[in-house]
């Protein structure tokens, strides 16, 4: 029989991965990657304590280790080379398994995380063997009828929100520690203070972990806010990213990656509806700068708030400290695409920053190598950085030129209406609020790019297309 052609040959079925999650010293399934807790999974006690402040709760541990579990699964099992799509299948354990196996909550849980990651899940949930030690309770600093949380890193649009939001709400605006450094989680803890940080960590174990895209993130960030508004009986969840970091990443995508939800009202429409099955009841996710840019966000704050200085303080880049440090000393790298976004928005704000709080310090310079540190270890400029900063870029200048083009009718089209469905406002509203923000983005950008110069290196890939 003659071979079967190329064209007819059925296309690779996708990668796969069984991830099953096991207690300590429990055998797991034969064919399955073993995630062990307390052993690839580890919770901190004191940090749990901070969680569960009002009293113990079987079910949001449980969704803590759902969040953990489905992070190992996701930086374990590497993406394809072409295409992007993984079967993924986890297997838990829980203390109420047949809540967890209920139609709502595994349908709901399921439709988040595929519109998530882009990814195929599926998932058992199967009996404990062991009730999970519960924390000792304390008195914290929570004060009562809390409204509202905000999940609050040391970027900074938390930070600007959170002094915007707090203008209104006080008190009853709680912060949540995503990603505090050590000392400073020290530090909230000696207070007694509620929800200091992320309450477990993931650990790959014997090999490392191979997967980077990461997109599981935004369940672990969404969940761990959305457990923590329940705990606190508040009914908002506070989401700070400005209209770029919301929306920007699934109207713009890189390659052929996959549209990126993670902050955008689509996904978090599904995690209540999550939240909702599994809980019963659910805080609303609440985008209050959603159709202001980064730069507008911060000259709000920096004019409307007593601590608006702050913002000099906070930290944006998304580069390890090995790739960001010159001269031992921990800097931002500057030239990736949180870092861009950054620098033009402080200049939209009309504020300046000290170029050596960056590796690339001059982004005026004629080639990218130039606008390094004169210190900067040569050896990190690799053609991978270089690609990297050369994404972030070309990022804001395609979000940028959106608005400019017919060729995007179609993508901005969708854009509005998948809007318009979950913000319950018309298409025609969502447009206008949509086009208004890109406008608006795309100006912040040109001043930004004609501010460098027109022999910036930045100019020759985003202005002469050049890299």
């Amino acid at each position: 029989m003659m071979a079967a052609t190329k064209e007819s040959q059925s296309p690779a079925p996708p990668p796969s991965i069984a991830v099953h999650v096991v207690e300590s010293r429990a055998p797991e399934r034969k064919n399955s990657q073993r995630c062990g807790i307390g052993e690839n999974v580890k919770f901190s006690t004191e940090s749990l304590e901070s969680y569960f402040f009002a009293g113990w709760d079987p079910v949001a541990y449980d969704a803590m280790l759902l969040a953990a579990a489905v992070e190992f699964a996701d930086r374990t099992q590497r993406r394809p080379a072409l295409g992007w799509m993984r079967e993924m299948e986890l297997r838990i354990p829980v203390h109420e398994p047949d809540c967890w196996n209920s139609t709502s909550v595994t349908e709901s849980l399921r439709s988040a995380l595929n519109l998530l990651t882009g990814d195929r899940w599926q998932f058992e949930f199967y009996k404990c063997r062991k009730t999970a030690e519960k924390p000792r309770q304390g008195l914290l600093s929570l004060d009562a009828d809390v409204e509202a949380v905000i999940p609050f890193s040391n970027g900074l649009d938390s930070r600007a929100v959170a002094g915007l939001m707090s203008r209104s709400l006080g008190k009853k605006l709680v912060r949540i520690r995503l990603g505090a450094k050590l000392q400073e989680s020290e530090a909230l803890s000696r207070r007694r203070a509620a929800f200091t940080s992320v309450p477990y960590k993931v650990q790959s174990g014997s090999r490392e972990f191979v997967e980077k895209t990461a997109r599981s993130r935004g369940f672990k960030f969404a969940l761990i806010s959305g457990l923590a508004a329940h705990l606190a009986k508040a009914t908002q969840v506070i989401v700070p990213e400005s209209g770029q970091g919301a929306l920007g990443p699934a109207l713009v995508t890189v390659g052929q990656g996959y549209e990126d939800y993670r902050s955008h009202p689509l996904f978090t429409t599904r995690m209540e509806k999550f939240l909702t099955a599994l809980l019963g009841r659910s805080p609303r996710y609440h985008f209050p700068q959603l159709w202001e840019t980064k730069g507008e966000t911060l000259k709000r704050f920096v004019t409307e708030c007593e601590e608006g200085s702050a913002w000099s303080l906070t930290r944006s880049c998304w580069q390890q400290n090995r790739h960001a440090s010159v001269d031992q000393k921990k800097r931002q790298c500057g030239v990736c695409a949180a870092c861009m976004l950054r620098r033009m928005s402080v200049h939209a704000a009309g504020l300046q920053e000290p170029n050596d709080g960056y590796v690339w310090e001059n982004l005026a310079a004629p080639n990218f190598r130039a606008g390094a540190a004169p210190s900067f270890d040569p050896r990190k400029i690799t053609g991978a950085m270089r690609e990297y900063a050369i994404a972030g870029v070309l990022h804001l200048d395609h979000l940028a030129a959106l608005p400019q083009s017919e060729a995007n009718a179609g993508t901005l089209a969708v854009g509005a209406f998948q809007l318009a469905e979950v913000l319950g406002i018309t298409e025609s509203e969502a447009r206008g609020k949509l086009d208004r923000l890109l406008r608006q983005h795309s100006k912040e950008w040109s001043g930004f790019v004609h501010s460098l110069g027109e022999n910036s290196f930045v100019a020759d890939w985003a202005v002469s297309g050049r890299s």
